[in-house]
């Protein structure tokens, strides 16, 4: 090989390697982009990424009253269901690698602020036989569950998928279609409630069309002006990230 063709061979194997460099760090930074839990324009971050900041555990259903019962507990006994319930996140909730997760186990994650109208932004990952919800204002849910046939809930509809207000009892109680993705793979939503409406779009499906959402702990009264938003789990591991929300 003359000097020219050694210089050139030289030049082109060090460009490649610049471009495999830029490239991993390219894959690296889109990762690390994908964990930091950034909000898009105009939302704020329930979740920051690295901590349980800005949350509280409660499970209305196991104390037996509505958000606004507990809402206008004496602060003593407020002071002390909150204290208990911290402690039960802090054995079932942790965050790893800028994820939310939960062992299936325990009180639901919860908003420390309540919220009116909005739009919120979330991924969720999921195992079999895992169950869980969103839900809205404190109130039950859009439904997230293993929607298998081993899942053992076609009873229930399960097979129509998740998304649905699954405490309505009639419109909007079961998703349009069946957009949720395989174990192992993250699912998006976007929901967006406005006075007693919800919207949902699931994985860019919309599965839910500006229904009315019941109060399930009050049924003779409308829901809730305000309220947490909450984070159900039971019967399995489940991750949130990317938890987002625009007030309307």
């Amino acid at each position: 090989m003359n000097r020219s063709s050694f210089i050139k061979q030289s030049l082109s194997s060090l460009l490649v390697l610049c471009l495999l460099g830029s490239s991993a760090g390219f894959a690296g930074d889109k990762k690390e982009a994908e964990t930091k839990n950034e909000p898009p324009e105009g939302f704020i971050a329930l979740f920051n990424g690295k901590d349980l900041s800005g949350w509280i555990g409660m499970n209305y259903h196991q104390v037996k009253k509505s958000p606004e019962a507990v809402r206008n507990m004496p602060e003593a006994e407020r002071k002390a269901l909150l204290k208990k319930n911290w402690e039960d996140v802090l054995e079932h909730w942790s965050v790893e690698d800028g994820e939310l997760v939960n062992d299936g186990h325990g009180v639901y994650l919860t908003t420390a602020e309540d919220y009116g109208d909005f739009e919120l932004l979330l991924d969720y990952k999921t195992v079999a036989l895992a169950d869980s919800g969103i839900y809205l204002r404190g109130v039950p849910q859009v439904q997230i569950w293993d929607t298998t046939k081993e899942g053992g809930k076609w009873d229930r509809k399960a097979n129509l998928g998740s998304g649905g207000l699954f405490n309505n009892q009639g419109e909007g109680k079961y998703p349009l279609v069946h957009a949720d993705k395989p174990f192992g793979e993250w699912n998006h939503f976007r929901i967006i409630m406005k006075g007693d409406k919800v919207t949902v779009y699931m994985n860019d499906q919309l599965v839910v069309d500006n229904k009315k959402m019941d109060n399930y702990y009050e049924k003779n009264k409308p829901i809730y002006e305000t309220g947490p938003i909450q984070l159900q789990t039971h019967g399995g591991e489940i991750r949130f990230k990317n938890v987002f929300l625009k007030k309307l």
